[in-house]
C-alpha cells in the first residue's frame, strides 16, 4: 500500500506543479496585453521556454501515459469509459510529439493540437462528472468502473481526471509557446 500512496503523492505534486506553471504562463499571456513592458516579459518567457517547449510537452505526455499505465497495469485500477477516451487522445501525443522533437518539425503544433483540443474538454467533463454524478447519465459507464467515483482524491480536487486535464492543458500551453517561439525566430529550428 505504500507504493500507491507514494505514486498518488508524486502525481499530485506533479499535477500541482503543472497547474502552477500553467497559471504562470496564463498570467504572462495576460500581462503581454498590458503594454510594451508586458510584451517584453512575454518575449523573454517565450525566448527561454520556446526552444524546449516541444520537449517539455513530450515529457508531460510521457509522464501522463506512464502514470495511467502504472495505475491500470501495476495497481490494477480498472479504467472507466471516460478514462479510456482520455487515453485514446493522450497516448498518441507521445508518438506525435516524439516524432516532432526528433525531426525538429516546426509544424508539430498542428499535429498535436487536435489531440489537446479533444482531450482537455473530455478530461474536464470527466472531472465534472466526478463532482456532479448526475451529469453521467449521458455516458454508459459500468458498475465495475464507474466514471462518477474517483479512485482517490488529493487536496480536495485532484483526481485522475484532473491530472489528465492538467496534462492536456499544460501540453497545449507549451505547444502555443513553441509556436510563438517559431514565429519570433523563423530561422531557428526547435
Amino acid at each position: 500500500m505504500d507504493d500507491i500512496q507514494t505514486a498518488n503523492t508524486l502525481f499530485t505534486v506533479l499535477t500541482f506543479v503543472a497547474n502552477v506553471a500553467l497559471l504562470a504562463l496564463v498570467a504572462v499571456a495576460i500581462v503581454s496585453r498590458t503594454g510594451s513592458r508586458g510584451q517584453s516579459v512575454a518575449k523573454q518567457v517565450v525566448g527561454h521556454v520556446g526552444p524546449y517547449a516541444n520537449r517539455f510537452a513530450l515529457g508531460v505526455a510521457i509522464t501522463a501515459t506512464a502514470g495511467s499505465l502504472y495505475y491500470s497495469e501495476v495497481q490494477h485500477f480498472i479504467p472507466c469509459e471516460l478514462c479510456w477516451y482520455q487515453r485514446i487522445v493522450m497516448y498518441p501525443l507521445v508518438a506525435v510529439l516524439g516524432v516532432g522533437v526528433l525531426r525538429r518539425d516546426r509544424a508539430s503544433f498542428w499535429y498535436a493540437a487536435p489531440f489537446v483540443a479533444v482531450g482537455a474538454p473530455l478530461a474536464l467533463y470527466h472531472w465534472l462528472v466526478e463532482r456532479v454524478p448526475s451529469l453521467s447519465s449521458s455516458t454508459s459507464c459500468s458498475a465495475i468502473a464507474p466514471c462518477t467515483v474517483p479512485y482517490f482524491e488529493k487536496l480536495g480536487y485532484i483526481t485522475l481526471a484532473f491530472m489528465s486535464m492538467s496534462a492536456f492543458l499544460l501540453i497545449g500551453e507549451l505547444l502555443l509557446i513553441g509556436r510563438a517561439y517559431n514565429r519570433m525566430s523563423p530561422e531557428v529550428t526547435t
